[in-house]
């Protein structure tokens, strides 16, 4: 494996899945901080008069001289993947045509070529079988299960998966953190007199709604729910409480045992609206606390839009044994970082029949 120092590479799931315009936002916004060369690999695996997707083909593969060719390209005016990155400020691209059989002698003539000094961004999939970069990113659509075959052969390889939703207008890209989201929906909604993870929003349940903003930002998401039956239809994992009637204490303790990540992010299913950003941030900031909680002023804490890591977990099993329920008895007993949310006021609970109506502008008969 050879290790190029200073290479951000970008791969793909599917075709056509926004690779090519990560790329260039990249060059984009880190080209007047230096040098950023770009590249594209093509890895091919034997040269063939057609193509092996079908059809005439481009010609790429039949059209190799030898074990590899390396272009530098001068036009940026076509729609060329090549001519998109040197438009959008790279100093100099490069195409390195390579069957797979020859990779480390390709990318050891490129590496001559493009010399040392430079940010790489780099479009390839299968290179990343002959090259260890900073960090490799690959990237798919958020609603397609397309895959080109190479994936299967990089995909334990990737450092971050960034989901893009197709929609070119917004230009947002979601990176999945290393963490768990934990969606919190066995409470009783006593106060509203029926299951608010259910109420409808925008034409979706409540927890439906929150699931979609958190979807494509976490490389794991959970339901705490005792009730498998009704939540299921996420397709994600439902965690019940190892010991019922025991409140969100110990809701969150059995979600947290079975989390796969050390960092959670903990929200009730009544908090419709999400500044994900805002959540990031607390992820940023966990550092070595067992918390990070928002809180307002002095002492109105919201436990349940939160950041957990598992090493709270001792604390929180402790406040069990003794009988405790409150996730703030906890949380007194650990090493916690408190964000202040005085100003923000997107961070609302709905707990009440005025609270849903008041969100949705709707009267009685919008809730079913």
């Amino acid at each position: 494996m050879i290790k190029v120092q200073g290479m951000l590479m970008v791969g793909a799931f599917g075709r056509d899945v926004g690779k090519t315009r990560l790329a260039c936002a990249l060059i984009d916004k880190f080209c007047s901080r230096g040098n950023v060369v770009g590249i594209k690999v093509t890895a091919i695996d034997h040269v063939r008069d057609s193509c092996p997707r079908g059809g005439d083909g481009c010609g790429v593969c039949s059209a190799l001289q030898g074990p590899f060719q390396i272009t530098e390209e001068i036009d940026r005016k076509s729609g060329k993947d090549t001519c998109k990155m040197l438009a959008a400020g790279a100093k100099k691209v490069y195409w390195l045509r390579v069957l797979k059989s020859h990779l480390d002698e390709g990318v050891e003539a490129l590496m001559e070529v493009v010399g040392e000094g430079s940010v790489f961004v780099c479009e390839s999939n299968s290179l990343r079988l002959a090259v260890e970069p900073d960090v490799f990113i690959l990237v798919k659509a958020a609603k397609s299960e397309d895959r080109k075959p190479s994936i299967e052969e990089v995909i334990g390889y990737a450092d971050r998966v960034v989901t893009f939703d197709g929609e070119i207008a917004d230009g947002r890209w979601s990176v999945k953190s290393r963490a768990t989201a934990i969606i919190m929906a066995g409470g009783a909604s006593s106060r509203m007199g029926q299951d608010k993870s259910m109420l409808p929003i925008e034409g979706e349940s409540m927890i439906e709604h929150i699931y979609g903003q958190l979807e494509g930002n976490f490389s794991e998401i959970i339901i705490s729910s005792n009730e498998a039956d009704k939540h299921g239809f996420l397709g994600v994992k439902v965690v019940a409480d190892r010991v019922t009637g025991q409140g969100p204490l110990m809701g969150i303790a059995s979600a947290l045992e079975e989390s796969a990540n050390d960092l959670n992010f903990v929200l009730a299913c009544d908090i419709p609206r999400l500044d994900i950003d805002f959540v990031r941030g607390m992820l940023r900031g966990a550092g070595d606390f067992d918390a990070v909680i928002p809180r307002r002023g002095a002492d109105k804490i919201e436990p349940l839009f939160g950041v957990y890591n598992k090493s709270i977990l001792g604390n929180i099993n402790k406040a069990l044994e003794a009988g405790k329920r409150r996730v703030s008895e906890a949380l007194e007993a650990s090493n916690v970082k408190y964000v202040d949310i005085s100003d923000i006021d997107w961070l609302t609970n709905i707990n009440t029949v005025e609270d849903y109506q008041g969100y949705i502008g709707s009267s009685d008969s919008d809730i079913v």
